[in-house]
């Protein structure tokens, strides 16, 4: 058998099996700005993924939905995801509804996000909320390049259990990496991990103080205006919410005592940071 035909029959049975029922996908879509609106100018989908755009107001940012046919992740999964905003358009991508990490008997989930924004362009990534089930295992990194002028808001939730059905996560793996850069310069750049004892470690004040649901907020560029707004809305949040201002974005850190909550405190700060109207399923 040539090299390379099948990789699948050089493993074991038992590997090749369970390789064979892992979820592999990828998305990857180009948009631009024409004078008709902000249009599709290419997209490619493949494996369990699926993007579609739901009709948007007239002059109002493209919308695109990630649908995963399968239902949810588990170890062995892997995703691909790869948008592109050309000049002066503007992109709003979100999910179809929240994705779900299952448990893992071993290797990684695994997420890859790239995203680049071109001059003069606008991208806001609001996913639903990542619910993370006990004993999961999640790889995830998210690069963005931007061009000096561009505009880009991120936001993930991560949900640690479904707490309204008395689950919780005891113990698993998260690793989860931010890059961005803006004119090829590097102005943001984090690691998250989580090992062993995720429930103990989020009990723990200076994490999250028992809470478990977190979210992090990234809006470039920002400045101190961004900031105040987000700081009046201080009485109306159900948990915790602290933002900052510095290499000219601003990050925002958001922990509460279940999903539900922070769902509603991070639709209160991205509706003070204005700027691009939320994916409509997130107000359903």
């Amino acid at each position: 058998m040539p090299r390379g035909e099948n990789v699948l029959a050089e493993l074991p049975a038992d590997s090749a099996t369970f390789a064979g029922n892992r979820a592999v996908g990828r998305i990857e879509l180009s948009v631009g700005a024409e004078v008709r609106g902000n249009r599709r100018r290419r997209v490619c989908e493949a494996g369990s993924l699926r993007v579609r755009f739901p009709n948007v107001a007239p002059g109002g940012p493209l919308e695109a939905v990630i649908i995963n046919t399968a239902g949810g992740m588990t170890g062995g999964d892997r995703f691909d995801l790869d948008f592109e905003v050309g000049a002066n358009a503007r992109l709003t991508v979100g999910t179809a509804a929240a994705e779900k990490i299952y448990r893992s008997l071993g290797p990684d989930t695994v997420v890859n996000v790239r995203l680049t924004v071109g001059v003069g362009a606008t991208l806001a990534w609001l996913p639903q909320e990542t619910i993370l089930f006990d004993r999961m295992r999640l790889r995830r990194t998210i690069e963005a390049d931007l061009a000096p002028d561009a505009q880009l808001i991120i936001a993930e939730m991560l949900v640690f259990g479904r707490s309204a059905m008395g689950e919780m996560v005891e113990r698993g793996q998260l690793f989860d990496r931010w890059r961005i850069r803006a004119g090829g310069a590097l102005v943001f750049a984090e690691s998250l991990r989580l090992d062993g004892a995720i429930a103990e470690s989020l009990a723990r004040r200076a994490a999250a103080g028992g809470g478990c649901a977190i979210a992090s907020v990234l809006k470039f560029p920002a400045s101190e205006t961004d900031i105040a707004a987000v700081r009046q809305q201080q009485s109306t949040f159900a948990g915790e919410v602290g933002i900052s201002c510095f290499n000219g974005l601003a990050l925002a850190r958001l922990v509460a005592g279940e999903g539900a909550a922070l769902r509603r405190d991070l639709i209160g700060l991205l509706t003070a940071l204005g700027d691009m109207p939320l994916p409509r399923l997130w107000l359903n």
